[in-house]
């Protein structure tokens, strides 16, 4: 006990430490942990704790990182991928195989040593480019969306991968083996289930027996994601108890991974699914609340175990060599990934993002280059070196994204195709996002003469507004160095018509507190967000549905039967009560607590309505009985 409790509490320090002095230094907190590992390795070594059990233990998060992202996709978004999952992901897959393995024969290795090394490394970190591009924003962006088709394919590759290698073993390696079955069997990860055969319902059946059982697997899934969780959910809510609903979330998700290992699939792959089947559940957000705690620890835990795990005496004593071909790997990765960017119609930045993100090798090398050994595919010495490579490939990752930001995308906010080479400096209106909503009050602010300069992150949307004639800017509005350069020290209007909440909100305080002259107007995606933006002393807030909500309620009145006169003034009754609704609730809101967990706000709601609704009620009705 006391052995578990001083690991956990060094582990703790060391992100508790590490994450905000990374984080202030505009790191990111991915270097943070990693760099904290490297300082625990030390010590971790002289206690003797076995890290790579840790590691693979912690790769778990990995897991629930796919479930929480499957979750924010509905089938028919994925469904709509499906030509990147196939030509891009499946390219980039095939095509630096084919690269590493090259380079791999020219330095004299054998087809099947080459075959096995370009497999291995061809895979990127889904750990760290899902966690970095989440944490910068990046992850909705055209370069994001293309990063994680790329890494939503490796994870489905890495299925064949593990069937494939045993077919290219080395009868000169074979003295190897017996030693490396221990050690593979302590290692397996959830991702390498089909390395360990100690549980499995698939190994001793026919193919075809096989197939069967995991296409019944696969549809258990998603029947029971459609059918079986609303009741359970329903069920374990009676109890009002939120650590049973905790637990019956990660019941679910561990359930999932479990019968996924036992077919032989990818417990990622099978949780992911799940995800996208529960995207429209009513539960959604309660599920990602209570999971997104445990991914962050595991993989804060992860991250600082492949630091701990860098091997400093191989790496000084063949420093040269590891340093060469952790670059040679990095760029080869860039050059297939800049190529099909190219193909698929990825432009500027997002090419580049898409590339140096998923430049390094990933956490599938850890498993695969140890099922090789086992496998007497790769001799141990030079598995130790890749080892090293994925390790500092990983290590070198977030100082990529780094430089992406502040070296590369900053040269497409002056350099992406517009009508303007630069920022207009006569142009006192920004409005940052050109979606259903920006591009819409650019139009209207264009037709009455106002010029504005809009900023958006998507190429695809703002090529469709180029080829209309109107002027964009591409970039992330929300980073300051963008906003500087467009004008914002000298602009009197920004309105922020972004779409994700969270960016709304960064947005909006950081252009508050250092551009206090700055009219704000943002949109708000609920009531609750609109506290939120209130809270930062931004006094123009627009709910995004509301407005159109009314109109409808007019329509509804009107079909009805009732005048277009007392249909507006049932809907104008209404968006007081309304007005005055939110204002008599907002001294209970506390910004950053979920409502459902704030009884004095439940409570508070509920008071309001029982004193006002009957009034407006009667209000209303006898608006409308004066017909």
């Amino acid at each position: 006990m006391t052995d578990f409790l001083l690991l956990a509490f060094i582990f703790l320090l060391a992100g508790v430490i590490a994450v905000p002095l990374a984080t202030k230094l505009s790191l990111g907190s991915v270097l943070g942990y990693l760099l904290a590992g490297i300082a625990l390795g030390p010590l971790l070594t002289s206690l003797q704790v076995d890290v790579v059990s840790i590691q693979h233990f912690a790769e778990f998060g990995v897991v629930m990182m796919l479930f929480i992202v499957g979750l924010e996709l509905e089938p028919k978004k994925l469904w709509s991928m499906r030509s990147r999952l196939i030509g891009l992901g499946g390219g980039q897959v095939v095509i630096t195989t084919l690269a590493i393995m090259g380079v791999a024969m020219v330095l004299g290795m054998s087809l099947q040593m080459a075959l096995a090394v370009g497999l291995i490394l061809s895979m990127s970190s889904t750990a760290i480019v899902l966690q970095t591009l989440s944490e910068r924003g990046l992850l909705k962006s055209d370069g994001g969306q293309a990063s994680f088709s790329v890494l939503l394919t490796q994870d489905i590759a890495v299925i064949p991968m593990l069937a494939l290698i045993p077919l290219l073993a080395m009868p000169e390696f074979a003295d190897t083996a017996a030693v490396m079955a221990a050690h593979s069997a302590d290692v397996q990860s959830t991702d390498a289930q089909s390395a360990s055969h100690s549980l499995s319902l698939v190994d001793n059946l026919p193919g075809w027996q096989a197939a069967l059982l995991t296409i019944a697997t696969i549809a258990a899934v998603i029947f029971g994601g459609n059918y079986l969780t609303t009741p359970l959910f329903k069920f374990v809510a009676q109890a009002r108890l939120r650590e049973l609903f905790t637990a019956t979330a990660l019941l679910f998700v561990i359930g999932i991974a479990l019968m996924m290992s036992l077919v032989g699939l990818s417990p990622a792959l099978g949780t992911f699914l799940a995800g996208v089947v529960l995207a429209n559940s009513p539960y959604k957000h309660e599920l990602e609340s209570n999971i997104d705690p445990f991914k962050g620890l595991l993989l804060g835990l992860f991250f600082i175990t492949v630091g701990a795990s860098v091997n400093f005496t191989l790496l000084g004593t063949e420093l040269g060599t590891i340093i060469l071909l952790t670059l040679a790997l990095i760029v080869i990765k860039m050059l297939v990934l800049l190529l099909l960017g190219k193909l698929f119609k990825i432009q500027g930045a997002e090419k580049w993002l898409m590339a140096m993100g998923l430049a390094q090798a990933g956490e599938f090398g850890f498993v695969l280059l140890s099922f090789t050994v086992a496998n007497n595919v790769l001799p141990q010495s030079l598995a130790d070196q890749l080892l090293l490579v994925v390790t500092l490939s990983m290590l070198v990752s977030p100082l990529l994204f780094i430089c992406y930001q502040r070296v590369i995308a900053p040269r497409f906010v002056i350099e992406a195709p517009s009508r303007e080479e630069t920022f207009p400096t006569h142009s006192k209106i920004i409005i940052a996002g050109s979606g259903r909503v920006g591009g819409l009050v650019d139009r209207i602010l264009k037709m009455a003469g106002y010029n504005a300069t809009v900023v958006d992150y998507s190429y695809k949307r703002l090529a469709a507004l180029e080829q209309v004639g109107l002027r964009y800017f591409f970039g992330d509005a929300t980073r300051p160095d963008l906003l500087s350069a467009a004008g914002i020290k000298d602009a009197n209007l920004l309105v922020v018509a972004l779409d994700d909440a969270e960016q709304i909100t960064k947005l909006v305080r950081y252009v508050l507190q250092n551009y206090p002259h700055v009219h704000v107007i943002a949109r708000a995606i609920d009531r609750h967000h609109v506290y939120d933006l209130y809270s930062y002393g931004c006094r123009d807030i627009i709910r995004e549905t509301y407005d159109s909500t009314l109109r409808i309620g007019r329509s509804a009145f009107e079909a009805l039967g009732v005048s277009r006169e007392n249909a507006d003034k049932m809907i104008q009754v209404f968006n007081q009560h309304d007005r005055e609704f939110m204002l008599a609730v907002a001294d209970a809101y506390e910004v950053g607590v979920p409502f459902e967990e704030n009884d004095a706000y439940t409570r508070k709601i509920m008071q309001v309505l029982e004193q006002q609704e009957p009034l407006v009620a009667k209000a209303m009705q006898d608006i409308c009985n004066k017909q």
